[in-house]
Order: structure tokens, then C-alpha cells, then sequence
């Protein structure tokens, strides 16, 4: 009897639990964002991301780059408009407009000075906002918007 009482209670708090549960946990969990822009400019795109930002190559081919941050935590990938291996939802390219990255750094001052000794254009110079971010902006040769951030708490007074 006790055993049967036992299994009765750990099916109920198993139900409970199940059911309980946000539908979005029904969902996979281990997922990766990869943001891919379509562009005729792969080897423009891949000089400035190595070169301004350190970033690596995870995978290229003659249509498809693949970039990694240098920490490898994120990716960032570069198609060719109108290749015939991709289908037609992948063939229009970006049009250089709406679309920007957050880069997250530990060091944004550092990185905003080595940014400027390179000669890359600064389109939102070095800044303190309210909210806490210190932050420049930069723009890849696509028209991206790259946020380079510090995020830090806002202080109260």
C-alpha cells in the first residue's frame, strides 16, 4: 500500500510539473543563433570582420562565409545573392538599410581606439548613455550597423 501511495504521488508531481511548464520549454533548448545576410560584397565583408574586428572563419566556400567572434561565441554568416544551390527565399540581396549588431565587449575603449587607428569610419563616436551603455557604432562594407557596447549597471544616486 505504501508503495502504490509512493508511485501515485510521483505521478502526480510528474503531471503537475508537465503541465505546469511554459509551452515554450516544450521547445528544444540547445539553439544557436547564426543572423546571415545576403551579399555580392563576401570578400569586402570578410577583410573588414578579420581585420577590424578579429573576427575568424568558421566555413567558406565560392558562395558561402561563415565568421566567428574571436571568442567563438557567436556567428555571423555572408551568402550570395542568386545562387543556384540556395532557393529563391535566399536569393534577394540586403538592400544596405535596417539592419544592425551588437557587438558586446569587455574593453570598449580599447577596442574603440584600435577601430580608429585603423582608419575605419566611426559612425557613432564613443558615448555614455543613461541607461548604462558605453558604446560606438561602425558600419561593415554592407551597410550593417555594428554596435560595439560595454554594458554596465545604470548608477543611482
Amino acid at each position: 500500500m505504501r508503495t502504490q501511495l509512493l508511485i501515485i504521488a510521483v505521478q502526480i508531481v510528474l503531471t503537475t510539473t508537465a503541465i505546469c511548464q511554459p509551452s515554450s520549454t516544450k521547445i528544444q533548448r540547445n539553439m544557436k543563433l547564426n543572423a546571415g545576410i545576403i551579399t555580392s560584397k563576401i570578400k569586402e565583408t570578410k577583410e573588414f570582420y578579420v581585420n577590424n574586428l578579429g573576427f575568424g572563419v568558421t566555413f567558406e566556400n565560392e558562395f558561402y562565409l561563415l565568421m566567428h567572434t574571436p571568442n567563438h561565441g557567436s556567428e555571423i554568416s555572408f551568402l550570395l545573392p542568386n545562387h543556384p544551390s540556395q532557393q529563391p527565399l535566399f536569393h534577394k540581396p540586403f538592400q544596405g538599410q535596417g539592419m544592425y549588431v551588437t557587438i558586446e565587449v569587455d574593453d570598449v575603449d580599447k577596442i574603440y581606439d584600435d577601430i580608429r587607428k585603423k582608419g575605419v569610419p566611426i559612425k557613432i563616436d564613443i558615448r555614455d548613455e543613461p541607461w548604462g551603455d558605453r558604446h560606438f557604432a561602425i558600419e561593415d562594407p554592407n551597410g550593417i550597423g555594428i554596435d560595439i557596447v560595454k554594458y554596465s549597471p545604470t548608477q543611482k544616486n
